[in-house]
């Protein structure tokens, strides 16, 4: 189990490649990062740090995200619930919808999403180099119940 927790994690490994110093804290947050299965904000980041190295502050978390950031090893969403939720870069690319009733964020892909999308660009006279599609909903109720 020790030699598990010294092998760095994706995000720990990409710093690395980047020459950034990981200090032990730095380290602590990006396994936390590398593990989230959810877009964590920078409290929620904080909370789940500090179950691993209580002395780990707010700040730190806020200071670290940044620098992931500008590294480009972190992507932030600022989606409509008023906090940043981060992810970690991926290659795979992928869209959200985000719940507005639990806050919960659903990633997805669709080629269809995706092929109309290039065809405006080129309706339009562009090529498309990137892109970020944000859905927001509420759970439908049973059909033929109002909600």
């Amino acid at each position: 189990m020790q030699e598990a927790l010294n092998m760095p994690n994706r995000l720990e490994q990409l710093c690395l490649e980047r020459g950034m110093r990981m200090t032990g804290q730095r380290r602590v947050i990006a396994r936390v990062l590398s593990e989230a299965q959810d877009h964590p904000d920078v409290e929620e980041l904080h909370r789940r740090a500090v179950e691993q190295d209580p002395k780990i502050s707010i700040a730190t978390v806020y200071r670290t995200v940044r620098l992931f950031e500008e590294a480009g090893i972190l992507s932030r969403h600022d989606f409509r619930a008023g906090r940043s939720r981060y992810e970690e870069v991926r290659d795979d690319h992928h869209d959200h919808l985000l719940d507005l009733k639990s806050g919960k964020v659903i990633e997805f892909r669709n080629p269809r999403i995706e092929a109309l999308q290039e065809e405006i660009a080129r309706e339009l006279g562009y090529r498309l180099v990137d892109h970020r599609l944000e859905l927001y909903g509420v759970p439908l109720g049973p059909p033929g119940k109002p909600e």
